[in-house]
């Protein structure tokens, strides 16, 4: 009777441990998964630093007004270098050279009254050769005539552009009267303007866009150099 008793005791008692046991594995294996996936998050580069590294600052205005109302996506807009501007590792952008851009929708879902959200595509040359970029607004300023001595300003050259590789992200509250500018490296916009008390946004000529900018295959050919340093270091 004692040996009837016992059996069954044991078996359950061997059951319990190699339940307890396999419950440890799974544990020690998602723990183990859980720390790979934070390590591989702790390498990745923030978004659009790869992107930032090669863009250079430059200045630009608006050779026609915009009006949110009637700007449609798809449609171009053009602004004019202030200054040249030499791309990293690209050609040299004289004085002068048209920024082409479109018209486009709203890929960071800003909520307002009134939205423009605008794309640089093109760099073209006085020559017409045509250069592929891709930029980002990182300031909005009114166009202005003189400055404060009076002296006449070229428009898009009045205010300095302070950019630098460190700064992914532009949120500029009242940048404008009434219009608040957001943008993003990493976005393929090269920014959204929004109005939550205009219901019919315009930003006249002249209007100077602050830019981070640079050539459209270059800066792709950067991001894949970044990603291919990201996934080396999360395989060490």
């Amino acid at each position: 009777m004692k040996l009837q008793t016992t059996l069954p005791l044991s078996i359950a008692a061997l059951s319990l441990a190699m339940l307890l046991s396999a419950s440890a594995q799974t544990a020690d294996q998602y723990g183990s998964m859980q720390g790979s996936t934070s390590s591989q998050s702790a390498n990745m580069p923030p978004s659009g630093m790869g992107e930032a590294m090669r863009m250079v600052p430059a200045r630009a205005a608006l050779n026609r007004s915009l009006n949110a109302d009637k700007a449609k996506p798809g449609e171009d807009f053009r602004a004019i270098l202030a200054k040249k501007v030499q791309l990293d590792n690209g050609p040299l952008l004289p004085k002068g050279t048209v920024l082409i851009g479109k018209i486009t929708t709203d890929d960071m879902n800003e909520s307002g009254a009134s939205k423009l959200a605008l794309r640089f595509t093109q760099a073209k040359l006085k020559d017409g050769q045509v250069i592929p970029i891709k930029a980002t607004i990182v300031g909005v300023y009114q166009p202005e005539s003189a400055n404060s001595s009076d002296d006449p300003i070229s428009p898009g050259d009045q205010v300095p552009n302070s950019w630098s590789d460190r700064i992914l992200q532009v949120d500029q509250i009242g940048v404008l009267s009434g219009v608040d500018l957001h943008s993003k490296i990493g976005s393929m916009n090269s920014g959204v303007l929004v109005s939550t008390k205009k219901h019919n946004m315009k930003l006249d000529s002249g209007t100077e866009f602050a830019l981070a900018i640079a050539e459209q295959h270059r800066h792709m050919k950067g991001m894949n150099q970044m990603s291919g340093m990201s996934g080396n270091n999360s395989g060490n």
